[in-house]
């Protein structure tokens, strides 16, 4: 079995933090009688196994794209991780001045990746 493509695998791991990164940051949203502090310590634990993907991701994603890159791809994922998290978890649809926002976002992650 081939290994993933070098320009795939940051791409997978930065889907994978930052699933874990918004749930850690908006997870207990829905669950506002959880006291603070667990929700800290709990978020804190999410956070971490984001942080195990996050930092491999980008030493990976460094051989092959460059930081401006890396970092809009990661921007472009948590916008599109986070629209499908609010949506189908927080049950908060997007509106289209939203949409629109993060459609203006995906169009300057285009010209970070093209050269003029």
């Amino acid at each position: 079995m081939p290994a993933i493509s070098p320009y795939l695998l940051p791409i997978v791991m930065l889907v994978g933090s930052n699933v874990f990164m918004t749930t850690a940051w908006y997870w207990h949203l829905r669950f506002k009688e959880v006291p603070l502090f667990s929700v800290i310590l709990i978020s804190w634990g999410l956070a971490f196994i984001e942080y195990c993907l996050a930092v491999p991701a980008n030493r990976y994603g460094s051989a092959v794209y460059n930081p401006a890159q890396l970092k809009t791809i990661q921007e472009v994922i948590t916008l599109t991780v986070f629209a499908v998290f609010s949506t189908v978890y927080l049950k908060d649809p997007l509106t289209l001045s939203q949409g629109f926002g993060f459609g203006l976002i995906a169009a300057g992650a285009f010209f970070v990746f093209h050269k003029f």
